[in-house]
């Protein structure tokens, strides 16, 4: 029995752990950093290939990134795509332009770049966090298909007056396996339903978004609620299946201005990210303290042929997985409004389309973060973050074990654990 208790009292604690991760930070007026992944290992790119240390297919990697080029190593299969996601994630009140970014590449060990490299990303005006991807894809007579040593090359610019202090940098590699032979498609879709949707009208519900990929807050169809303040970016993540699209609409409400006049050109920013974290568009517009509104999509349907397409914003639109929501409201929108005052933001999601069979991968691409599973649909329907589901399911877990380990003490237990389970539900409400 006490190992029951143990267990009860561990999974309470993630619990609660999970709960102030959703609450909103300590000081008001400032956005929360972007919060890294959990287990992330340190790296340290080195300046020249000689001496590129290894990165791992599954992993996650924390490093720091001054403008310049960082290398590092990667020992590929002939049986799967990778990618290698970046994200540069600059100081708050960082000066950056549209000469700053990053590009990503996958390259030979004799120095040509991967077809479809660099994938490059670069700053507007305000320092939000920044992804960018280099891919390594499966393709017939294409370069890069052998199995063995590559090299990632991160190159950070900067602008004439841009900021040059090194920032810090999160490296994902993500495999995605190969299909069973014969089952690659040879040709993009030619046509798909474009028109967008009418945006939902129901009432909307709290959900309060994250600090970036690693807890951003699930979202599903429907209307949700969350607040803005200046040069802040809230993250958002929504499952998509195999044939499924995405539209979404996102609304700036009044704000409490302090002149009279004032327009921030870049004052609302809607961008939505694949799973493997590469850019599939973005869209923004002005905004004057009054009333805007920016939509994105709807995507094309999640298929595995997309990426066989000229379009780039049908490209990334390759695998089915969670796909995340970045809105930004423009640090310039500071200058004429109360900025410590939360603005209103409203959220209208459509998710259409038929859900379609997955394609033959000759092996499980759902250990990969390219599918679409229950405990994916749960933690939409629960609003959860990532941090936030893995704590419910040792949740559960330990209320298995307590079921098992008898009825008269796990009453008591189980109603301990209500407790917390209620207390996470209320936060997550904004109660």
């Amino acid at each position: 029995m006490a190992r029951v208790l143990s267990a009860v009292l561990l999974a309470g604690t993630a619990l609660v752990g999970a709960v102030g991760a959703a609450r909103p930070a300590a000081d008001p007026a400032a956005p929360p950093p972007y919060r890294p992944a959990s287990g992330a290992k340190a790296a340290s790119g080195a300046g020249t290939t000689a001496d590129a240390p290894a990165l791992v297919a599954g992993a996650t990697y924390e490093d720091t990134v001054a403008p310049g080029e960082r290398y590092y190593r990667v020992v590929l299969d002939a049986r799967s795509s990778v990618y290698v996601s970046a994200v540069v994630r600059p100081a708050a009140g960082a000066r950056v332009g549209y000469a700053d970014g990053i590009e990503v590449s996958l390259m030979t060990t004799a120095g040509r770049a991967c077809p479809g490299n660099p994938g490059r990303a670069s700053f507007a005006s305000d320092p939000v966090p920044l992804a960018a991807v280099g891919a390594r894809l499966l393709a017939e007579d294409a370069e890069c298909q052998a199995a063995g040593v590559y090299f990632v090359k991160l190159v950070r610019n900067a602008g004439k007056d841009g900021d040059r202090a090194p920032w810090p940098v999160e490296l994902q590699v993500m495999r995605e396996p190969a299909l069973v032979p014969g089952g690659a498609p040879t040709a993009a879709p030619s046509a798909w339903p474009s028109t967008p949707p009418a945006p939902p009208g129901t009432a909307p519900a709290v959900r309060a978004g994250g600090s970036g990929f690693n807890d951003a807050r699930a979202l599903g169809a429907g209307v949700w609620r969350d607040d803005l303040r200046p040069g802040q970016t809230r993250w958002y993540r929504v499952p998509l299946d195999w044939g499924q699209q995405l539209a979404v609409g996102a609304e700036l409400a009044g704000a409490r201005m302090t002149k009279e006049y004032g327009t921030a050109y870049e004052g609302l920013t809607v961008s939505l990210y694949s799973p493997y974290r590469s850019l599939v568009g973005s869209k923004g517009t002005p905004y004057d303290g009054k009333q805007a509104a920016a939509g994105l999509g709807p995507t094309p349907p999640v298929a595995y042929e997309n990426r066989l397409s000229d379009d780039r914003g049908v490209r990334p639109v390759r695998v089915a997985g969670w796909y995340y929501l970045a809105v930004t409201m423009g640090g310039k929108v500071g200058e004429f409004t109360e900025d410590a005052t939360p603005v209103p933001l409203t959220l209208r999601l459509t998710v259409g389309g038929r859900v379609a069979a997955a394609p033959a991968y000759a092996e499980d691409p759902a250990e990969a973060g390219f599918a679409v599973g229950a405990r994916d649909r749960t933690a939409v329907r629960d609003g959860l973050t990532a941090p936030e589901a893995l704590a419910a399911a040792g949740t559960r877990r330990a209320m298995r074990t307590v079921a098992a380990g008898g009825f008269g003490a796990g009453a008591l237990l189980l109603t301990v654990l209500g407790g917390w389970v209620l207390l996470a539900r209320r936060a997550r409400r904004g109660w």
